[in-house]
């Protein structure tokens, strides 16, 4: 870390960013679906890409631990919290050109763009209804969704729609990289591999039948009701383990008989074995016992290692 003379790193932070966006000792569990997790001990709401990227660097400049927060899927936080800056993104701008493109920050909720480009009639994010993602965490895991209709049963991923990303390279620098930089893969990009930070992307949509648009909401939808526990009731961060070649970690999982294992308030849901559910008081403690359990179990059983996929945020 780098300290200034006279403070502390966290106190160069501090003096960098604009107080009243600033908190600390902030409860990360409510911003999470699993609605788990302790306290950050500084907490700041960028509200515009640029003030991102200003969060981002006052934080690399002075070597404090940061980490950036979007809807809060697709991680299990510490119950222990975050020692270090957690910058919650949103920067939630998003605007269409008349050619079918759609700029949008980073930040900006993925469920809130839907209905305004089916509105114009524009086609190419209808797929992703009822994925809890920002943008930013969409390009982050290249965002897929199989799509249930037999008729069109196929895997869909953001890349896709991509045309290009404005950056905050590791490097500092602000650039715009297209689809080849990005190196997209199933649940990554080049994100995962670079200290690289999504401040806007733009998507080009193509023009589609509104009446069609709807039809394919109504369809995913209803397929994500019957396969996957509703956040509003069991809370939890999607699928725990990565795919395996071949066979699902669910179904090996299932094949273990862990459905409905529990540990505290932690369960593997009922309804998907690679979903494990936040029945109420659920610890990030409880959480990795169940993770470790479930390996256990399909390492016997079938002699395969399941890995999560999920992001391990903070002190457990």
């Amino acid at each position: 870390m780098t300290k200034t003379k006279g403070g502390s790193p966290t106190d160069a932070v501090v003096a960098r960013l604009d107080p009243d966006h600033l908190e600390r000792d902030v409860p990360l569990g409510p911003l999470t679906t699993f609605r788990i997790g302790g306290p950050a001990d500084l907490f700041y709401a960028a509200y515009t890409a640029e003030e991102l990227a200003r969060a981002v660097l006052a934080a690399r400049e002075a070597g404090v631990p940061h980490f950036i927060l979007g809807l809060g899927a697709n991680i299990l936080v510490g119950d222990k919290g975050f020692r270090g800056l957690i910058i919650h993104n949103r920067a939630r701008h998003f605007d269409f050109d008349d050619d079918g493109r759609l700029r949008a920050e980073s930040g900006a909720i993925v469920a809130d763009i839907i209905p305004e480009a089916v509105r114009r009639g524009l086609s190419g994010l209808e797929h992703y209804i009822g994925i809890p993602s920002t943008v930013g965490g969409a390009v982050w895991q290249n965002l897929h969704f199989l799509s249930p209709a037999p008729a069109r049963e196929r895997t869909m991923f953001i890349e896709e729609i991509f045309e290009s990303c404005e950056l905050l390279t590791q490097d500092g620098e602000r650039e715009t990289v297209t689809k080849e930089y990005m190196q997209f893969g199933y649940d990554t990009s080049i994100l995962h591999h670079r200290n690289d930070v999504a401040l806007a992307v733009t998507f080009k949509l193509e023009p589609g039948d509104e009446s069609a648009m709807h039809r394919i909401l109504q369809e995913n939808l209803s397929w994500r009701g019957g396969k996957h526990p509703w956040l509003q009731f069991h809370p939890s961060a999607g699928s725990i383990f990565k795919k395996i070649e071949g066979v699902g970690a669910g179904r090996l999982i299932d094949q273990c008989g862990l459905k409905g294992h529990r540990v505290g308030d932690a369960q593997i849901s009922h309804i998907h074995a690679n979903i494990i559910v936040n029945l109420g008081g659920a610890t990030a403690r409880d959480v990795r016992e169940l993770i470790r359990v479930a390996q256990q179990a399909v390492r016997e059983r079938f002699d395969q290692n399941i890995e999560p996929e999920i992001g391990f945020i903070g002190e457990f």
